[in-house]
């Protein structure tokens, strides 16, 4: 299931485009290194203790919400990656692709966080 592109354009030099080719690569990068070697792969790693993937997604995201209390762009930005990339490993994990995450958001368009919140109870 791919995305279109030119459906989550944000501007004329098509950074989407680049940005999505980006994360399709790291997306294959992180499936290609479930199965190597952990000893050799931090990725592998992750996969071989399920309970490091949950360990990281927590601690990335009390790292980011201390950048962001502290007013930190820059560690913000660190972090909010950090927080991406061990998230892109739990989804791999369960087999779901990023684009499906992507869809989701793209479903919410126009839909108050409210609204929305309401419809899953």
């Amino acid at each position: 299931m791919a995305i279109i592109c030119t459906n989550f354009s944000f501007d004329s030099d098509n950074i989407c485009c680049h940005m999505k080719k980006y994360l399709d690569d790291l997306e294959a990068t992180i499936h290609d290194r479930k199965n190597k070697n952990p000893q050799e792969s931090y990725v592998a790693s992750l996969f071989e203790e399920k309970e490091k993937i949950i360990s990281k997604i927590k601690e990335e995201s009390e790292e980011l919400a201390e950048a962001f209390r502290e007013n930190d762009p820059s560690s913000i930005k660190h972090e909010s990656a950090d927080l991406l990339f061990h998230l892109m490993v739990l989804l791999s994990d369960k087999n779901i692709p990023f684009d499906e995450v992507l869809l989701e958001l793209k479903k919410r368009e126009g839909v108050s966080g409210h609204e929305e919140k309401k419809s899953r109870k």
